[in-house]
């Protein structure tokens, strides 16, 4: 299998690649509210990614790859991109998200995805060549930053809730999930050439060691769930979380964080749809005005700024 490549100038595919992870992730949060009706947080975010795991090594056996190697000093360093990706794209931000929608909104959990452009930009501008911040940027930046504080900044945002502690922690857990995400692209920015499958499958593979015995410690081994949790567990896992992630890895390598920033700017706009529409939660009215204003800095950041920095 051919490396990964490096970013080129083929926008169009990076767009469609952009808008179907967008779809898929706006998805997910549906699919972690119908797996916790039968399974723990921890224990979510353990099946969803020791199921993808296997399904992308068995993948990678056998039209890829397999596992990157680990006989060069390369190879090493691959391995290390691979365990912080396991951490900071897999297992801390899927326990997270799985644990805060316990008590907040799917739509919520989609929305907060808008905080990791706000964490991507100034990660990349220190340590990504080439991806420095321009005026354009700062201002859409800034933008989206007002957008998140008008969707999370008061309990009048979530007239449904109460402002309670638990509450509180809810929200800053798909806060910090945000910035796990975007710790987690700029290391696969940073990793050397590797096979998109193998550099996907090992980092699952990895994230799974972590969660399982996790799971099994503070949630113990799961009864009989009902056929629902399941069928939630198994979409997950081949949908958001396999499909997903060698999209994801595809298309840093192609197009940098910041451009696979953008999905997050629609991931926010499908889960609150699919919210809305499937499980009937409420659409409070500075939803709308929040998002209007973070797709105004998407435009602003994006779409004025020069072309290099694509």
């Amino acid at each position: 299998m051919r490396p990964i490549l490096k970013r080129d100038n083929s926008h169009t595919l990076n767009w469609v690649i952009l808008a179907t992870l967008g779809f898929i992730w706006g998805g997910s949060f549906l699919g972690v509210e119908i797996s916790l009706i039968g399974f723990g947080p921890i224990t979510v975010a353990a099946s969803r990614v020791t199921i993808a795991a296997i399904t992308l090594l068995i993948y990678a056996y056998i039209f890829g790859d397999g596992l990157p190697r680990i006989s060069s000093k390369k190879d090493k360093r691959v391995w290390l991109h691979c365990l912080g990706m396991a951490i900071f794209t897999n297992a801390l931000p899927f326990s997270l998200l799985s644990w805060g929608q316990q008590t907040v909104t799917s739509g919520f959990a989609g929305v907060s995805m808008a905080l990791v452009p706000l964490f991507v930009l100034p990660l990349s501008h220190k340590l990504v060549p080439g991806e420095k911040l321009n005026p354009a940027k700062v201002t859409g930046f800034l933008f989206g930053f007002l957008g998140v504080v008008l969707l999370i900044g008061g309990e009048k945002i979530f007239a449904s809730q109460s402002g309670t502690p638990i509450l509180l922690l809810a929200q800053l857990a798909c806060v910090i999930a945000s910035c796990c995400y975007a710790i987690g692209s700029v290391i696969t920015k940073l990793c050397p050439p590797v096979s998109t499958v193998s550099y996907a499958s090992c980092g699952l593979m990895l994230a799974s060691f972590m969660l399982i015995p996790t799971a099994i410690c503070f949630e113990g081994i799961p009864s009989a769930p009902d056929s629902l949790s399941i069928m939630g567990i198994i979409y997950l896992a081949l949908f958001p979380t396999a499909i997903a992630t060698i999209l994801l890895t595809t298309l840093v390598r192609r197009a940098g964080p910041p451009f696979l920033s953008l999905v997050n700017y629609q991931v926010p706009v499908w889960a609150v749809i699919i919210g809305v529409m499937v499980l009937g939660e409420a659409l409070p009215g500075h939803f709308l005005l929040a998002l209007s204003i973070i797709l105004g800095g998407l435009f602003i950041s994006q779409f004025t700024a020069p072309r290099a920095s694509f």
